[in-house]
């Protein structure tokens, strides 16, 4: 179905009308076998809490988008490429419910969903997508990912030290390697992640050490809210826009 509709007018159409929403700020999207699969809204868990994000899902890119007006204008426009995309099922926890992981080299989120349905049609596309992506071009599946942030709200003192606790003097931080909250003092260290900046980013201490000494373990990528409650911008800014 995507190979017939590569080329039609119809999905011509439709991608012109997508470039439309986001006006001349956003990058052109119409380019030779680029497919329009679908698009919804669903909320993405952000730094300081989850928002409404507006998502279009093409055949080899995921864009998504801050909504102005509904259905009519997008801002901030952000584009994935799909064969760096890995997913992963997020459990329901609390209001935060129909949920998964967006995974790449730069940049991981979670996202939910309205329903079960709508997040396992969401799911089952960008799977195909990808696969189809990996299969053409005989690559792998990519392998590291950026680490998923905790949002702000999950940390009432640092995850590191357990001591500071954050106020409007002491501030939050997030670590780039693990995706911890911090405080200044357990995150004073920069070390370079090249797939995410081409300059070093703020990791926490005890990241920085096990980076240097080559012993790194990953984080587990599970999103648990109850976990956590013992409670380009600058790098203490969010990394795709300052309400993020």
């Amino acid at each position: 179905m995507v190979d017939r509709l590569a080329n039609s007018e119809a999905n011509s159409k439709r991608i012109a009308v997508v470039e439309g929403c986001f006006g001349a700020a956003g990058q052109p999207l119409a380019i030779p076998g680029r497919v329009l699969i679908g698009e919804g809204v669903l909320t993405k868990l952000c730094r300081k809490k989850p928002k409404a994000r507006q998502f279009f899902l093409f055949n080899d890119i995921l864009v998504y988008g801050n909504i102005v007006i509904q259905k009519k204008k997008y801002n901030k426009q952000h584009i994935i490429p799909l064969e760096s995309v890995t997913i992963d099922t997020v459990p329901d926890e609390g209001d935060l419910r129909n949920g998964w992981l967006i995974k790449t080299p730069t940049k991981s989120f979670a996202v939910y969903a309205a329903t079960a349905t709508e997040k396992s049609e969401w799911m089952n596309h960008i799977g195909k997508c990808v696969g189809d992506l990996l299969q053409k071009s005989g690559k792998s599946p990519t392998g590291e990912h950026a680490a998923v942030w905790v949002p702000d709200s999950e940390a009432s003192v640092c995850m590191r030290c357990q001591k500071v606790k954050f106020t409007p003097v002491s501030r939050r931080h997030h670590c780039r390697k693990c995706g911890f909250v911090v405080c200044g003092p357990c995150s004073e260290k920069k070390y370079l992640l090249p797939s995410q900046s081409s300059k070093p980013v703020r990791v926490c201490e005890y990241c920085y050490v096990q980076l240097t000494s080559g012993s790194l373990a990953p984080r587990s990528d599970s999103i648990s809210r109850s976990k956590f409650n013992s409670n380009n911008l600058s790098d203490d800014e969010d990394e795709d826009d300052s309400s993020d």
